[in-house]
């Protein structure tokens, strides 16, 4: 053997041992902040014993006789199984995120953004609002909180303070605040915000097809889909189906008793919405103007994902009558669709008054989130919830006229508010920020500094003059959301914990301010329905320069755009026993046009709701009934309706080269399911991939490049009936115009091509699984920029799976990345019976632990990548016998 042979067989010996013992290190220490899930711990502030009993895979279950004892004890069990998690997010949260990590870019925006909004300081106001209870049981959260990190390093709370700890001094945490809980409600209304991306996309889209008729084409409306709303006119009681709503007075309260827009002052009667059509003033949309929109765009997309965004966040829920089901009682389902990371957004949780009674009333399990107390979505003693995103418009950005410290409105110039803000860089020289907004809210396209500015492509941002003179001043993008006033969603959350009717659920649906969502419930005592929440802004209709839907950024300077208070909840729609026996919530818009009121154009199109409705019509048809195992197999259905509308046109184009029709053929005898083993769903995917940019990339900027959602289905459906539609035509290939048949080809033989390079040039050797993986990530040390050795600790190993963007099994892609990497997906599946709460099931992404070194970060991920859901015991007799550990919390 060669000495350099030897050398090099010695060197990698070297590093294999070093690899492992780096290895063994981080596990021994990994493994230090693992908590303990049996024995005894006294606690100081609880006034009687807590039991914590564990299942198989760590889910909690915590009995308690008081409820200060219980939330106090979800704090400790908290803080036990995901406290890096909770004090990422509050960093995040309170724009402290560059304290945490360092002197990092991407965090130092981020804390500018979120400083510019003020999430801190509104949850503070909000703390005042809430119910003399609610606060009590904020305040005994925080105490179990700090009673757990009472005496602990914080390498014994998270391994993530020992790896940042590297680069980053850490202190000692800070101990938790009642506020830091309800900060965290910001982030979740935040990602689940609604159309805003619509509103800012529409205005890029004008400025740069300069085509109103095209803009709209681009933003079909609901109905072009065929698809059905969630409810119908006769599904609702009288009051709320009129066309007209009321909105709660300004200076007044709303019936619920909190307090609305300081600025409305008069009640308004519109229509369902303001006209859509409205003439768009091509001056409002000056090279100037689209510089603001875009500096506030890329200020916008700094802030961390916590939840989900984008149009593959969504959810589906429905509920099925007793008569249709074999025991009798409802069923229900849900499995919210939003981002997937390590540990799952997800915690699943047991809080049980050991005696229930008005003093002490929980009896709940579910699913909530680390730092907040109380379950967001399940089931308690008497019924059953789901929450899908309702995509109200909330949002809305203003157009503002700025000269100095002033800013536009109706002839007079007025100030701009102002606050001074700090942002501490740990390692780096603080940051400081100067907070300027206007009535309507921050200026967002403040956050970013001249020269980052220049980075992002907006060469004229607010900073010069516009072409018609410095009188009108400099554009200036705001922001109006519903989420930046105090409300009452905190209140809500117990509300849902302790509802057992449908009155309970509308007066618990009246406090749920922020974000608005559709609740599906069912009762055991055989009710299913449906309520809207939601804080939802009521607009005048305007005839002026753009629609006053909220559909298009609107000029600051003109009153008559402002927001003019509240939907009365009384007449937000609902419905229970609706006539046909069961209710679909799949982000599909609510009521049909010109019903009830107005609460966005933007919905989700409806392509999976209609798979639901379809296959639950089909087993109604059949005369067999329902059981709990059939909505498993409807949340894990692959059906897409993608295929149903472009197989057929696919197969029509003749491919004379037979290396390309090899995959073209794989259609011919398909299903149309994007199975994780299917050859044809993988090809199919490229087609799709490579149609979406032939037709689009060339007409729109960046940022708008189609990500694959259901919108750009029904931008299709409407264009396949056109084959010399505009946006056939390829604008980089100037001499020649293409129709659609040229770009179907080009796609197709593309996607073979894709195939070739990425799997095999054999199709008998493509799968689906192969190229849609999900890469589950930890945040901040599972990204890419972070060693490879701590990168392969944190992240759980990427698997393959089914489904895909607007399927009802919704694990999406974004096919505007060039990639098939799943971006988004079912954080959990629940399917609870009313009939036996004992027969329910559930799962979530990973498991119920955030220690990497814990058997429960990720031991739930191969069940829920097959489909598959676990027993969830409900009844004390289920827990206590499902029980591995037991843990007791005293005095």
């Amino acid at each position: 053997m060669s000495r350099l042979r030897k050398l090099a067989i010695g060197t990698a010996i070297v590093l294999v041992l070093v690899l492992a013992a780096v290895a063994t290190f981080g596990w021994a220490i990994g493994r230090r902040a693992l908590p303990e899930a049996s024995g005894e711990v006294r606690l100081e502030g609880l006034t009687a014993d807590v039991r914590v009993l564990r299942d198989e895979r760590g889910v909690p279950h915590v009995y308690a006789s008081e409820p200060a004892d219980l939330f106090l004890a979800q704090g400790y069990v908290h803080a036990q199984d995901r406290f890096f998690e909770m004090d990422f997010r509050r960093h995040v949260t309170a724009g402290r995120l560059a304290e945490l990590i360092g002197d990092q870019e991407s965090a130092i925006t981020a804390d500018k953004l979120i400083r510019t909004f003020g999430w801190r300081q509104v949850a503070e106001q909000e703390l005042e609002l809430l119910a003399p209870e609610t606060q009590e049981y904020l305040r005994a959260y925080a105490d179990g909180v700090n009673a757990y990190l009472a005496e602990r390093e914080p390498s014994e709370l998270g391994v993530e303070y020992m790896v940042l700890g590297t680069t980053v001094t850490q202190e000692s945490p800070e101990p938790w605040d009642p506020v830091d809980s309800l900060a965290w409600l910001k982030a979740m209304a935040w990602d689940l915000r609604s159309n805003y991306d619509d509103e800012l996309d529409r205005a890029l889209a004008h400025s740069t097809l300069a085509d109103p008729k095209l803009v709209a084409q681009l933003f079909p409306d609901h109905a072009a889909s065929g698809n059905r709303t969630i409810l119908t006119e006769a599904d609702l009681p009288e009051a709320t189906a009129a066309g007209t709503e009321g909105a709660t007075s300004g200076d007044g309260e709303s019936a619920d008793g909190t307090a609305t827009n300081a600025d409305a002052t008069q009640t308004a009667e519109v229509s369902s919405g303001p006209s859509p059509d409205a003439a768009i003033d091509p001056a409002l949309f000056d090279k100037s103007l689209r510089s603001a929109v875009t500096a506030a765009q890329a200020a916008l997309d700094a802030v961390p994902e916590q939840i989900g965004r984008g149009e593959a966040t969504g959810s589906n829920s429905w509920a099925v009558s007793g008569d249709l089901t074999e025991s009798g009682k409802p069923l229900l389902a849900n499995d919210p669709h939003l981002s997937l990371k390590a540990p799952g957004i997800w915690h699943q949780v047991g809080l049980h008054c050991t005696e229930v009674s008005d003093a002490c009333p929980f009896d709940v399990a579910g699913f909530g989130f680390s730092g907040f107390p109380g379950v967001v979505i399940g089931q308690n003693a008497q019924l059953a919830w789901g929450l899908t995103n309702m995509n109200a418009d909330v949002t809305d950005f203003f157009i503002e006229r700025v000269r100095g410290d002033t800013y536009k409105r109706g002839e007079k110039w007025v100030d701009l508010t102002t606050r001074e803000e700090t942002i501490r860089v740990t390692g780096g020289t603080p940051v400081d920020l100067t907070v300027r907004g206007t009535v309507h809210g921050p200026l967002v396209s403040d956050v970013l500094d001249d020269d980052k500015a220049g980075e992002a492509g907006v060469d004229a941002m607010v900073h010069s003059p516009t072409a018609e003179g410095t009188d009108l001043g400099d554009y200036a993008i705001s922001i109006q959301w519903t989420a930046l006033e105090p409300g009452r969603t905190a209140d809500a959350v117990f509300a849902f914990d302790t509802a057992r009717n449908a009155e309970d659920i509308k007066a618990a649906a009246a406090l749920f301010d922020v974000p608005a969502q559709n609740i599906v419930f069912a009762t055991t005592d055989g009710h299913i329905g449906y309520q809207a929440p939601g804080r939802i802004p009521v607009r005048n209709q305007v005839d002026g320069p753009v629609p006053s839907d909220g559909s298009w950024p609107r000029p600051g300077w003109d009153e008559r755009y402002d927001w003019n208070g509240y939907v009365d909840p009384a007449r937000m729609p609902r419905a229970l026993d609706p006539a046909e026996g069961f209710v679909v919530a799949a982000n599909q818009a609510v009521l049909p046009s010109g019903v009830g009121p107005y609460l966005t154009r933007d919905w989700d199109y409806g392509y999976r709701s209609q798979r639901i409705r379809t296959l639950l019509t089909e087993q109604i048809d059949s005369g067999r009934q329902f059981d709990a195992a059939d909505m498993s197999a409807i949340q894990n259905d692959d059906w897409s309706a993608f295929a149903d509308l472009l197989v057929d046109v696919l197969l029509a184009i003749e491919l004379e080269d037979d290396y390309d029709a090899a995959g073209q053929e794989l259609l011919r005898d398909w299903d149309y399911t994007m199975t994780e083993d299917s050859a044809a769903a993988a090809y199919f995917a490229a087609v799709w991939n490579n149609l979406l940019g032939a037709t689009f990339q060339d007409e729109l900027p960046e940022s708008m490049w189609p990500d694959g959602g259901d919108r750009w289905l029904a931008v299709l459906q409407g264009m396949l009936d056109e084959p010399n539609h505009a946006f056939w035509d390829d604008k980089t290939t100037v001499s020649v115009r293409e129709s659609r048949d040229e770009i179907l080809t080009r796609a197709l033989t593309s996607a073979r091509q894709d195939m070739t390079v990425e799997i095999s040039k054999d199709p008998d050797d493509w799968s689906w699984g192969s190229l849609h993986q999900l890469e589950l990530e930890h945040e901040p040390l599972g990204r890419y920029g972070v060693p490879s050795i701590i990168r392969g600790y944190m992240n759980p190993a990427p698997v393959g799976v089914a489904g895909g963007t607007s399927i009802v099994n919704a694990i999406s892609w974004d096919a505007a990345a060039d990639s098939y990497s799943v971006t988004s997906g079912p954080s959990m599946r629940m399917v609870v019976d009313l009939a036996d709460r004992d027969a329910s099931t559930w799962v979530t992404v990973t498991g119920v632990s955030g220690h990497p070194a814990s058997d429960h970060y990720d031991d739930q991920l191969p069940a829920w990548a097959d489909g598959e859901t676990f027993p969830w015991p409900f009844t004390r007799e289920a827990v206590e016998s499902a029980a591995q550990d037991e843990l007791t919390l005293t005095p």
